[in-house]
């Protein structure tokens, strides 16, 4: 005998056993009881909800010999040729492959013969959204007054692509998509029922539910590949995340952790790590926003948390670890920039790349122009501030380390900023702007990228990326006097000017202060 597919095997035979859509099972149950019965039914919802499961279970109600409770026996000759397909009263037609007028008119064709055994006959009509116009047209009449022995259910994924004339002339029924805890509850109740000696880990069968994404019929098809991979064994947690492509929680704290820190080498170490065990990217995006989600919940609700969300006490108390380090607004502008990004990613050629410049920008808020990111860039000025003034960061103002000096050795003591800036270096901080529009190229370009701090003696220091800059005022006396003459007449004396370079951008900005930020602060105090 050929496989069976889980979801198949374990579709309900009653009522009783429809988890997640109690008000409509409650509804259909009592028209069966009390012989209320329907001619026309839609059922709206999207996929794996119970739609065609309904549906055949109420087809073999109303034709069930011996019915409990508006449930079918199941055991009657009805219920069992319903069951095994093999019933002409019950008519499954795939409105996707059979949407032309010819096949409805087939369909009022036979409706003019009443069953030969049974009650009613009835027309489940899969996707009905996609007959085309005229086959709708050729349905109304029909679908309004059928004989009395005709039940027309159609279903659907697409309700609003279905006619008025259409959705006027049938019971609507919206399904809902279903919880973890349901579909976890049905799962284990099910296999538990038929028998089935399945050794799976309890926190194996809770992500398989929440992987689902609310479908039954999804959880059931995911339980089925993981079996078949690892055929004959226990399932745990790691083998799931094995075989779906996904990614364990702790991964996902520490690329929070990294962003946090505004660390874009580490989250690329991150991004590597999980490339390279042949995680699904577009898998890690939903789940990470999922990550993003409860930490939000955790951030926000306070005590509440365990109520709002479904998660181990270990994971719970490290998402409440990392709400203390990141605000609220930072965690909606996360969400919102992966959000962004889970929309294109599907289709993208490289993913990894819109990853990558996804974490970027979630460390970089300077990038984005945005308001919520401005929120990030103020918080990230802040607490650089405080790093100067608390002394985790020095104020270089005296002369470079020797490229020989010893790593071992503490870092001299480097000089406080004065709290007074003299006037002429404030004078020249304040119109740098001017000062470089007034500069010939290539001068203007390697000044653009300059950063204004202040030297020994009071004097302007000039900070530059080492490289083509430096090297320009450094290795070439005149371009350097050129500067100090373009200095002098803006502020109408000789300036006392030192250029200094760096390696890199981060070293300017961690080890040198930004005059022009605390001038426009002092501006704005007074």
């Amino acid at each position: 005998m050929s496989y069976t597919a889980m979801y198949r095997r374990f579709r309900p035979s009653r009522f009783e056993e429809v988890k997640g859509q109690d008000a409509i099972v409650t509804t259909l149950k009592n028209q069966i009881k009390a012989d209320r019965i329907g001619h026309a039914y839609l059922f709206c919802g999207t996929r794996g909800t119970g739609k065609t499961t309904i549906a055949k279970l109420f087809a073999k109600s109303v034709n069930c010999e011996h019915p409990a409770d508006g449930s079918p026996c199941g055991e009657c000759a009805s219920c069992r040729a319903i069951a095994e397909g093999r019933s002409m009263n019950v008519v499954e037609i795939d409105a996707a492959s059979n949407n032309g007028v010819d096949n409805i008119r087939e369909i009022i064709d036979e409706v003019s013969y009443s069953p030969t055994e049974g009650r009613y006959r009835v027309y489940i009509i899969d996707e009905v959204h996609m007959l085309s116009t005229g086959a709708f047209n050729a349905l109304l009449k029909t679908l309004e007054e059928p004989p009395s022995y005709v039940i027309f259910i159609l279903a659907t994924t697409e309700a609003n692509r279905i006619p008025v004339t259409i959705l006027s002339r049938c019971q609507r029924y919206d399904f809902k998509r279903l919880s973890v805890e349901q579909i976890e509850e049905r799962m284990r109740e099910a296999l538990s029922d038929a028998g089935e000696s399945l050794p799976i880990e309890e926190r194996a069968l809770k992500y398989l539910a929440k992987a689902a994404d609310g479908a039954m019929r999804d959880a059931w098809s995911l339980l089925d590949q993981c079996m078949a991979f690892h055929f004959d064994q226990e399932l745990t947690y790691d083998k799931v995340l094995d075989v779906l492509g996904a990614v364990d929680t702790e991964v996902f704290s520490r690329l929070l952790r990294c962003v946090l820190a505004y660390d874009v080498a580490g989250c690329i170490r991150v991004l590597e790590e999980i490339v390279l065990q042949g995680r699904d990217l577009g898998q890690f995006v939903t789940d990470f926003i999922w990550y993003l989600r409860n930490l939000l919940l955790v951030k926000t609700s306070g005590d509440g948390a365990e109520e709002v969300i479904d998660i181990s006490s270990e994971n719970l108390a490290r998402l409440k670890e990392e709400a203390n380090l990141a605000e609220a607004d930072a965690v909606m502008r996360y969400i919102r920039c992966f959000s962004e990004l889970s929309g294109r990613i599907r289709f993208a050629g490289q993913k990894r790349v819109l990853i990558e410049t996804a974490l970027i920008r979630l460390c970089r808020p300077e990038m984005e122009a945005r308001e919520d990111a401005l929120l990030d860039r103020i918080r990230r000025l802040e607490q650089t501030l405080e790093k100067i003034e608390s002394g985790a960061i020095a104020v270089t103002a005296g002369p470079a380390a020797q490229p020989g000096a010893s790593a071992a050795q503490p870092a001299a003591a480097r000089p406080e900023l004065p709290r007074a800036v003299p006037e002429d270096v404030r004078e020249i901080v304040g119109g740098w702007h001017n000062i470089i529009g007034n500069a010939a190229q290539p001068m203007k370009s390697y000044l653009k990228g300059a950063r204004l701090s202040l030297g020994g003696d009071n004097r302007l220091l000039v900070v530059l990326e080492d490289g083509l800059a430096s090297d320009y005022f450094t290795k070439e006396p005149a371009n350097r006097e050129a500067l100090e003459r373009l200095l002098a007449d803006y502020a109408g004396k000789k300036v006392e000017t030192e250029i200094r370079s760096v390696k890199n951008r981060q070293e300017m900005e961690g080890s040198y202060v930004d005059l022009s930020q605390i001038i426009h602060m002092d501006i704005e105090e007074e």
